[in-house]
């Protein structure tokens, strides 16, 4: 059994015009699998987790969460998940003690405040008012009431959002320990680094559909190609149907640089080969009259992959 399904999933907002957040999207979640949902922002990603998680009725679609719908079994479906905002708003008055135990009073079985504290590593804090934690450790709360029920399935939205790096790895870490107790996590991020780390498989989400399915390798070998050589050239450029038909290149892109002074060309390519494609690359500007300003060859990242599905980057905050 799949721990989450969504099939033809549609949410619609009320306006003149009104805004399709999401359009149709389906989607399958394995039990005992961490998978993430990605996209710019404007995507429909927190839309499609919020009606996941029974925050929002669908306006069409399928949704089946450990098996049920949230029209019928929403109080057994509460009791089996746990979610964790992108703000979560605590009492900053209660000790870390007192807040747990309020979140374990909500559910018919769960761990135990010591249990619940000792996975997010607050063991020292346990008595601190949540008013003299750092950011860090009341994302760790926060992360401990979601756990505090000992939930089959854990809802992370943007849960490192705004951390320092310390801050963030301890989170990961958190959730590299829940993974090997076999639970499930759907989350959402911006952080690259932290989709490509945690996650078994990824969906790329834009305008309110899934546009790419797959393994963080999978995704970086089909969309952002193998590797990438970024050309800077200075002058007259290279004319584009010659590069195309150097050894193994599958595609070329122009790109802007802000940095760079007028005049300046970049060029990335999409290579299998780079020692194959660099010495006829070389000859190619020499022959146009171009000068060289830069060459730099690197692994394709899910960047890439965003910026080759959406045009977009992952953080541009137009829809």
């Amino acid at each position: 059994m799949e721990a989450i399904v969504c099939q033809n999933l549609v949410k619609t907002f009320p306006g003149k015009p009104p805004v399709e957040a999401v359009r149709g999207l389906d989607l399958g979640v394995g039990m005992g699998e961490c998978f993430g949902i990605l996209g710019p922002n404007g995507a429909g990603k927190t839309t499609t987790l919020e009606i996941l998680e029974g925050l929002q009725d669908p306006t069409s679609g399928d949704v089946r969460v450990l098996g049920k719908n949230w029209e019928m079994d929403g109080a057994e479906i509460r009791q089996r998940i746990g979610i964790t905002l992108q703000e979560t708003r605590l009492s900053e008055k209660q000790t870390v003690a007192e807040t747990l135990e309020l979140f374990r009073s909500f559910y018919n079985r769960g761990l135990t405040l010591d249990a619940s504290i000792a996975i997010v590593g607050l063991e020292s804090k346990r008595d601190s008012r949540i008013s003299t934690l750092s950011g860090g450790q009341k994302q760790r709360v926060a992360l401990a009431c979601a756990l505090v029920g000992d939930p089959d399935i854990l809802f992370l939205d943007e849960p490192s959002t705004g951390l320092d790096p310390q801050s963030r790895q301890q989170v990961w870490e958190v959730v590299r320990a829940l993974k090997l107790r076999g639970k499930t996590i759907l989350l959402t991020t911006h952080y690259m680094d932290e989709a490509e780390k945690l996650c078994d498989r990824l969906a790329v989400v834009d305008h309110g559909k899934v546009i790419a399915l797959g393994t963080p390798v999978e995704l970086i070998r089909q969309w952002g190609g193998g590797n990438l050589i970024e050309l800077g050239t200075f002058g007259p450029e290279p004319r584009r149907e010659e590069i195309l038909q150097l050894p193994g290149v599958s595609g070329a892109k122009s790109v802007t640089d802000s940095r760079a002074a007028d005049g300046t060309n970049h060029l990335v390519l999409r290579v299998d080969r780079p020692h194959e494609t660099i010495p006829p690359l070389l000859a190619l500007v020499e022959k146009s009259g171009a000068g060289l300003s830069s060459l730099n060859v690197r692994q394709a990242t899910l960047e890439d992959v965003f910026l080759a599905l959406t045009g977009r980057n992952l953080r541009d905050e137009t829809p």
